[in-house]
């Protein structure tokens, strides 16, 4: 009768060894990361070598995670990795940084977090890449909308690089006004040296400019593209941003993959006509608020915003091109007519302008 009850005993404890018990294998050639298996899950005590340092961190997979390979673990969690790497690559040069109010940003979106300090970009989206330094809580992950309050701050305004220490971090649900256009910024390229007048008539307000539109701009271009104004202040280009009264055509467009934003917008701006600098300043300014989203839906537009943000400019130009891209984020692929692109040939005083907004 004992023998009996000892048998299913001994095969349930079996079943649960099996299910439950994890058993180790050697340490792999990463660094030194075990991993100890079980039917039903897995832990992986991460010691693993990469480009930023080396990865400590244990951590319990179940389920279909359970069943993947040691690569494909490692690939989920690269968004942790820099969390336990300090960052020790010079941000800004402090020899040509500017010291600035405690004021230059506000609502901001976690982009990359390290032991000792993390990445961000702004809500509103402006030409600045943030640095704060600092340790955040495990409270706050990428991805993350928050409000910061901080100190010392610093500013590179040839590469606008912000470099401050946080001082207190809370959540935030500020959303981005979708009627704004933001950073708009005009190019201006005569064969001589030439003085020239830019204006700009809204359907809407105007809500930063740089340098100061006042009634217009009135600058001394160069055929480089160097503006220069009357106090002898040179600039790239002119900046402005504005809440327009219009609606967007949306009919036709594209639907790109996030990781695929970058290509995509290289061979676009290239048949609408912008330079490599030009596109490169476009790109940098947009692809870190597409880049990681499933998919974008992508329209330039057309009439819909050059009879809403007219743009009158003295001596007129030979050839005008206006660029601005209106975008979304999407979950899924989304079937879309594509439309044609295409540009004039640059020839003789050329102006060119980009812009740009994100559709809610």
């Amino acid at each position: 009768m004992k023998k009996k009850i000892l048998i299913p005993i001994v095969t349930v404890s079996v079943l649960l060894a099996i299910l439950f018990v994890p058993i180790p294998a050697g340490a792999l050639n990463d660094g030194g990361t075990r991993v100890y298996s079980a039917l039903t899950y897995k832990i992986v005590s991460w010691n693993r070598v990469h480009e930023d340092g080396v990865y400590n961190a244990t951590k319990v997979y179940f389920g279909a995670d359970a069943r993947k390979s040691v690569d494909e673990l490692f690939k989920l969690e690269e968004k942790y990795l820099h969390r336990y790497v300090e960052y020790t690559k010079t941000w800004i040069d402090m020899s040509v940084a500017q010291k600035h109010d405690n004021n230059i940003f506000s609502d901001i979106v976690i982009t990359d977090i390290y032991s000792n300090c993390f990445f961000a970009r702004t809500v509103i989206p402006m030409p600045h890449t943030i640095k704060l330094n600092g340790t955040l809580s495990e409270d706050w992950c990428i991805g993350d909308q928050v409000i910061c309050t901080y100190e010392n701050t610093y500013y590179d305004p040839e590469t606008h690089r912000i470099e401050c220490d946080y001082t207190s971090i809370t959540s935030s649900d500020f959303e981005p006004d979708p009627l704004m256009a933001y950073k708009p910024v005009i190019y201006l390229y005569p064969e001589i040296d030439t003085d020239v007048s830019v204006k700009l008539e809204l359907d809407g307000d105007l809500t930063c400019t740089y340098p100061s539109y006042k009634d217009g701009w009135r600058v001394t271009a160069s055929p480089d593209g160097i503006l220069t104004d009357e106090l002898g202040q040179t600039y790239s280009y002119l900046y402005w941003e504005g809440v327009l009264d219009t609606d967007y055509d949306l009919s036709r467009g594209f639907c790109v993959k996030g990781e695929d934003t970058a290509a995509f917008l290289e061979d676009a701006l290239e048949k609408l006509g912008l330079t490599r600098r030009e596109a490169n300043e476009f790109i940098v300014f947009w692809l870190p608020m597409m880049q990681n989203n499933p998919y974008n839906i992508i329209s330039f537009q057309g009439d819909e915003y050059t009879d809403a943000a007219k743009l009158d400019i003295f001596p007129s130009p030979d050839t005008l091109i206006r660029v601005f891209m209106t975008w979304r984020a999407s979950d899924t692929h989304v079937d879309i007519p594509a439309q044609e692109l295409g540009a004039p040939a640059r020839k003789g005083f050329t102006a060119i302008e980009w812009g740009g907004t994100e559709i809610k």
